[in-house]
C-alpha cells in the first residue's frame, strides 16, 4: 500500500487500484471507500466490476450490490 501511495504522489493512481489492494489485504471496508470514491469520480476502471475475479471476495457483501448498481446506472448514462 506504501509504494502505491508514495507513487500517486508523482502520477495518477486510480482509486480502483487501491481498492483492489485493500481487498487483497483483506481490509473490505477501507476497498469501499476506496471503491465508492472511484464512482464517484466516473472511473472507466469499473466497467469490468461485475465480473473481474479481483472482487470476488467482496461479492457477498451487501455494499458490493449497492455499489454495483451504482456502477451500473453510471455506465448507463
Amino acid at each position: 500500500m506504501n509504494a502505491l501511495t508514495e507513487l500517486a504522489q508523482n502520477r495518477y493512481v486510480s482509486p480502483v487500484n487501491f481498492g483492489v489492494l485493500s481487498i487483497g489485504l483483506g481490509d473490505f471496508d477501507q476497498a469501499f471507500l476506496w471503491l465508492d470514491r472511484a464512482c464517484d469520480d466516473h472511473s472507466q476502471w469499473l466497467s469490468d466490476i461485475g465480473v473481474d475475479p479481483s472482487f470476488d471476495p467482496i461479492r457477498s457483501d451487501s455494499r458490493f450490490a449497492s455499489l454495483l448498481r451504482r456502477v451500473n446506472e453510471m455506465f448507463l448514462r
